[in-house]
């Protein structure tokens, strides 16, 4: 009976605990937020009130804890915290690794799985990207989340855990601008570029199929994408097709920045390897399959 960690119990992490859960595990979960202990024991998982970035309080919750043998990290940025994202990402991060006691010497590893981000990727003018790509991103997240698994490199050693860099996650209750072109209104952003995607329960199989793998066995780092990166016009007449709702139109994004700089990067992500070393079948393989899924209607 493997005893597994989440940390971060947001729309990935509750997926993932729910399926280790089914698989039979032991599983703990982290929030700061003791008003969602109660929904995390509600869950049938185990919940621990911590804060990663107060080392002392999360060695005292973490480090009372018997021998973890899966970890998985989907920790997502709170814009509305006091706390600088590196101390939030990165520090927080290390803090974990220390409470956890994890010997990357140990033949027994502990299998370490953390959710990075295609953000990582500067690439324009749709190129295929993988793995093997040059990671210059122009934003903070992107840059938080190299210098995190640079952290676990460092602690981990580079066969010491999983990064697994997701595209855009999508699902149930969580569908970009679905609201928007439902009522009608302009999307601030570019008709033209691509999104690159992943549903949600295919990236939480994603995580399950990387805490299987072996030490050595396969690659450390994996980019976790659907098989069709789309046009984002395409993307968004889909969800009016499927909505009954009229074709979406697109205004200049420059007033928001922060849809500008996502606009700025365009990439076509390429999942072979993912396809060749994890061990689970795309659910939803293009956005046509999930956004019939996520848009249908209820019975």
């Amino acid at each position: 009976m493997n005893r597994s960690l989440v940390v971060g119990y947001g729309y990935l992490g509750r997926r993932v605990a729910s399926l280790a859960k089914k698989n039979g595990d032991i599983v703990y979960a982290t929030t700061r937020n003791s008003q969602k202990m109660k929904s995390i024991y509600e869950d049938g998982i185990h919940p621990i009130q911590c804060d990663w970035t107060d080392r002392s309080s999360l060695i005292r919750s973490i480090g009372e804890l018997d021998k973890i043998d899966r970890v998985l990290v989907a920790v997502a940025y709170d814009r509305s915290s006091q706390i600088d994202r590196d101390t939030a990402m990165v520090g927080g991060l290390g803090n974990l690794i220390d409470a956890l006691r994890i010997d990357p010497s140990s033949a027994a590893k502990t299998k370490f799985c953390y959710i990075s981000t295609t953000g990582v990727y500067h690439q324009t003018g749709g190129v295929w990207v993988d793995e093997t790509s040059p990671t210059r991103p122009t934003r903070d997240g992107g840059k938080a989340h190299l210098r995190a698994e640079a952290l676990l490199r460092k602690k981990l050693g580079p066969t010491g855990f999983r990064t697994l860099r997701l595209s855009g996650i999508y699902g149930p209750g969580r569908v970009p601008r679905a609201a928007d072109v439902i009522a009608g209104r302009p999307i601030a952003s570019p008709a033209d570029g691509y999104l690159n995607l992943i549903h949600v329960d295919d990236a939480a199989s994603a995580v399950m199929a990387a805490w299987q793998l072996q030490p050595g066995d396969g690659h450390h780092t994996y980019v976790i994408s659907d098989d069709a990166p789309v046009v984002r016009r395409m993307f968004y007449q889909h969800i009016a097709d499927l909505c009954h709702a009229a074709s979406p139109t697109f205004i200049d994004p420059d007033k928001d920045a922060s849809v500008r700089f996502r606009s700025e990067t365009n990439k076509r992500i390429w999942n072979r390897r993912m396809k060749k070393d994890l061990d689970f079948k795309l659910q939803f393989p293009t956005h046509r399959e999930g956004l019939a899924d996520v848009l249908k209607p209820e019975a």
